[in-house]
């Protein structure tokens, strides 16, 4: 497999043009200009190739340049831009004569560079997606797009892992999101690919990060308009698979040198199928259970604020954004329970529930940020989040004899379940030169509060009486104290990054609910706290002697808190025979990474990575009552992990590329008592193929593919493997104002999940499909300025946490 996949990026390689062009920048005096912006441009129609940023000296140098024609174009803030004459490369070296670059004067007039990004960039600490730019994401959902991005799994009940590892840390817009587990996989469902600009996928963060998150951080950015005067856009799409979904939004902007305002607006509606079955063997029974999900979904997403510039250092700002949904779920499930040793069906649970959701949020932020010419720079964020989350689900279980006409007796519940989060937090990031280099310093202070009352009435025609024995009320807070330094500095050859981060954790539980007692009932309450602190070190060194072929060794300790919901004690009951239940002796998930990463030729970037978890999260399916299942997590002894990335783009005239294949080794083990042990190893392979063919200057065409092979997922689940491939077109019209994206999903129809399960005694065959194959139409005018600031640009404290790259010298090319 190895050598395959060598003599794929080699055969590429040579396909590539190894031609490099060199100049120099000078003003008008005759002195070299350093920093500044040089684009490569095709001589036909003026598109970016490459970029390169000019030394000290004023000289630049690109480098693996293909035949053709090209001009350069030279720009700087306060400088008018410079171009030099059409020139060819015909796999010979090209010298330039010096630019002379003179100073602007008046008002600077804007020049606007169309360039497109690739669908995936690799830089040195971060895989980014960019989904504003393929014409296969219209129409998708957050929770699909990370699907199909490069090394990320989802299992069959929506979890998330990253190269193999559980414990990923989802933030939107460089803030952590509180929910996991199915909440996050249903506020994910909300984000249309619409309001997605681009998916950061982050495997070992610095110590300026949170320390959560052992898998890494997936950061998904939403749009903000960066352009001058006011402008915008609209888009609609319809989708359709089983049933048709909809969705629209409006982007509205106004910026000027002193402010910045901004809004935006979504819309999603449709249903969604899914198949679900489990076959369940236990003692001597056979549970044969099939269900279909049928989810009607209607979300609102918004986001607003304004950014005031009060001189060129300072910048203050507000932002509100927020989710209002209102889903329902209706599940028609039956069980055929047959008697083992004879085979015969002796039962039959028909268990058809419904659920009324609600899924509402908003955030609120304030940040100050303040930038000097002297390096320095402090960024300070103010958030308030709040969540307003329930559940409403009524669950008849109707008992058929064998031939399922006859009623035997029914059971009918219902569950409500309010829950309300409150996170505030409070973050502040010093930056200044030190040393010869950056020194970093911040500190971060988080609390958060989760109020989940589960009530559960029994069902006795139009009466329901509330079910003390399955009632309760969990109340957990959480507050993270936190501080951090970080170094980085550039030396001759090589740039060193070193840092610690510490925080402090103090969580308290609180579970109330009515204890029987010889028929009477008492309250109760049970009680849990936790404080721990945890020393975070981070560390990277580049090697940039030769940028064409640079080196990185990074190092990174990582941590995963318990989620409220995995804490909880009291029983979920999924049916008469499936329940859930938290464990308040769940403890954190502690990893350290290693990884080493070689870029040759801005273009062929190579991972290996290892991994040690210690307390591993892990889904166990056990047994109660002899024949029910019951699920929970516990914490496994060990998981080690080691993972090879690669990725290779690849650009002839109007044919793009990019390959990226992701492999990794995973050794589970752990022995929970007698006849409970769990001694898993598992090696698996991704691989994401990304296509492209520009016809015209306004017809693309894109073909995607991913692919998993077979797997272990929670170290107890081996499933099978999982491929797609989709297929698009889009067409630019209006003169570019507008763009038309149509595109076909899963077209093979192939994303259908198996997975067998074989513990304490109970082997489970679970398999899963949904509305994976769909046909999309999506349409998006654009109106008013396009003229992006060349200026000051503010980061918030978020932004700037997530846009640091540590380039370790040279420049990556966008693409060839």
């Amino acid at each position: 497999m190895k050598r395959l996949l060598l003599a794929l990026f080699t055969s590429l390689a040579a396909l590539q043009g190894n031609a490099q062009v060199h100049g120099g920048i000078k003003d008008a005096q005759g002195n070299p200009v350093a920093n500044v912006t040089i684009s490569l441009l095709a001589a036909k129609d003026s598109a970016v190739k490459k970029f390169a940023v000019s030394k000290n000296d004023g000289t630049y140098s690109i480098m693996n340049i293909v035949a053709g024609k090209y001009l350069i174009k030279a720009s700087s803030v306060g400088f008018q831009p410079a171009f030099s004459a059409t020139f060819e490369v015909n796999g010979n070296n090209v010298t330039l004569p010096a630019l002379t670059m003179n100073k602007a004067t008046g008002n600077l007039q804007a020049v606007v560079v169309t360039a497109q990004k690739p669908i995936v960039e690799v830089k040195a600490d971060k895989m980014i997606v960019n989904v504003e730019g393929t014409i296969n994401a219209v129409g998708s959902d957050a929770l699909e797009l990370l699907r199909k991005s490069p090394g990320v799994l989802v299992d069959k009940d929506e979890n998330l892992s990253l190269s193999g590892k559980n414990g990923v840390q989802v933030y939107i817009d460089g803030k952590p999101s509180p929910f996991s587990g199915q909440d996050l996989a249903n506020y994910l469902r909300t984000l249309n690919s619409a309001q997605i600009e681009s998916i950061e996928i982050i495997t070992n963060p610095s110590a300026k990060y949170e320390a959560a998150g052992n898998a890494g951080i997936i950061n998904i950015r939403l749009k903000k308009n960066k352009a001058l005067g006011t402008n915008g856009s609209v888009n609609a799409g319809w989708n359709v698979g089983t049933y048709a979904k909809y969705n629209a939004g409006v982007n509205l902007n106004y910026r000027n040198k002193k402010i910045n305002l901004f809004g935006t607006y979504n819309y999603n509606k449709g249903w969604n199928e899914v198949k679900l079955g489990i076959y369940r063997t236990v003692a001597d029974s056979l549970f044969n259970q099939t269900g279909m999900l049928q989810m009607n979904n209607e979300s609102h997403n918004f986001k607003g604020g304004l950014d005031y510039f009060i001189n060129k250092k300072n910048t203050v700002g507000v932002m509100v954004n927020g989710t209002l949904s209102d889903p329902s779920v209706n599940n028609n499930g039956s069980t055929p329970i047959s008697y083992l040793p004879t085979g015969e069906v002796n039962r039959i649970l028909k268990a058809d529930n419904t659920s009324l959701l609600k899924r509402n949020n908003v955030n609120v932020n304030g940040n100050y940020a303040y930038t000097a010419a002297s390096g320095r720079s402090l960024t300070i964020n103010a958030d308030h989040g709040w969540y307003d989350i329930n559940s409403n689900q009524y669950q008849p279980n109707d008992y058929y004899d064998a031939s399922g006409k006859t009623l035997l007796n029914s059971v009918v519940y219902r569950m409500i379940a309010p829950t309300n989060i409150n996170i505030n937090s409070l973050k502040a990031d010093w930056e200044q030169p030190f040393k010869k280099g950056t020194l970093g310093l911040g500190g971060k202070y988080a609390h958060v509060k989760t109020d989940n009352d589960f009530q559960r009435y029994n069902v006795f025609g139009s009466t329901a009486v509330l079910d003390n024995d399955r009632s309760n009320q969990f109340i957990y807070k959480e507050s993270i104290s936190a501080g951090y330094v970080n170094y980085t500095r550039a030396m001759k050859g090589m740039v060193i990054q070193a840092g610690v981060r510490m925080e402090n954790t103090v969580s308290d539980g609180e579970s109330h609910g009515q204890k029987n007692e010889n028929g009477n009932y008492t309250a109760y309450t049970e009680t849990f706290r936790r404080s721990y602190t945890d020393f975070f070190p981070s560390a990277a060194v580049t090697f940039n002697k030769k940028p064409t072929n640079q080196y990185s060794i990074t190092y990174s300790r990582r941590i995963d808190r318990p989620n409220y919901q995995d804490l909880n004690p009291f029983e979920f009951k999924l049916d008469e025979y499936t329940f859930q239940k938290g464990n308040i002796n769940l403890r954190p998930q502690y990893t350290n990474s290693i990884g080493i990463t070689n870029t040759y030729k801005y273009k062929l970037t190579t991972t290996l990575n290892y991994s040690h978890v210690k307390d591993l999260f892990t889904q166990i399916f056990d047994t109660a009552d002899k024949s029910k299942a019951f699920i929970s997590k516990k914490n496994l002894a060990t998981q080690d992990i080691v993972s090879l990335n690669m990725s290779y783009p690849y650009r002839y005239k109007a044919y793009s590329l990019f390959a990226n294949v992701n492999a990794f080794y995973s050794a589970y083990n752990a022995n929970l008592g007698t006849g409970r042990t769990i001694d898993v190893n598992t090696a698996g392979v991704s691989a994401f193929v990304q296509n492209s063919y520009k016809f015209t200057h306004n017809w693309t065409a894109e073909l995607t593919a991913f692919y998993n092979a077979p797997t272990v997922y929670q170290g107890t689940i081996k499933a099978n493997a999982l491929w797609s491939v989709d297929m698009g077109l889009q067409k630019q019209i209006m003169k570019g104002k507008a763009t038309i994206k149509t595109s076909v999903s899963d077209v093979f129809h192939t994303l259908k999940f198996t997975g067998v399960s074989d513990f304490a005694g109970q082997r489970s065959v679970i398999t899963s499909n949904w509305e994976s194959r769909q046909f999309k139409l999506n349409f998006v005018y654009r109106f008013g300025s396009n003229t992006v600031k060349a200026a000051r640009q503010r980061n918030t404290g978020a932004d700037d946490e997530m846009k640091r790259v540590q380039s370790g010298g040279g420049v990556a090319p966008v693409g060839q």
